[in-house]
């Protein structure tokens, strides 16, 4: 299943300065906030956005298994972005993965919001880092 993806657009540069930002050029908390509130509105409800050294993501639940929709900028760039899906390791040594095939509803969510969005060009899809 595709779990990653990129694509560009205007829509979310930063418009904090750099030294406003989790570290410098690590943009995407337009992003999270922008995803957050699209899939809420198709009733796929996320946590608020947190944000970690690399980028931004959101919580999502279903049962007692925690994905995490993470969202941030191509190295370099305000205009390329990538969002991927993360299961949440639960456990010791984090060997109980929430099981990626439950997470569908939200991906193809997260597919529909980005095609139908006339300013984001240029979507990839991958299943860059599924495990």
């Amino acid at each position: 299943m595709d779990t990653s993806v990129s694509f560009k657009s205007n829509m979310f540069k930063p418009f904090l300065p750099d030294d406003s930002q989790v570290n410098p050029e690590v943009y995407g908390a337009e992003l999270a906030f922008w995803i957050s509130k699209k899939l809420a509105q198709k009733g796929i409800v996320t946590s608020y956005p947190e944000n970690e050294d690399w980028g931004w993501y959101v919580e999502h639940f279903l049962g007692d298994n925690e994905y995490r929709l993470c969202c941030g900028n191509v190295e370099g760039s305000q205009t390329e972005w990538q969002c991927f899906l993360e299961p949440y390791a639960k456990g010791f040594f984090g060997r109980n993965k929430a099981p990626l095939e439950l997470a569908k509803p939200l991906i193809d969510a997260v597919r529909q919001i980005l095609e139908e969005t006339d300013d984001i060009t240029d979507i990839k899809w991958s299943s860059v880092g599924n495990t």
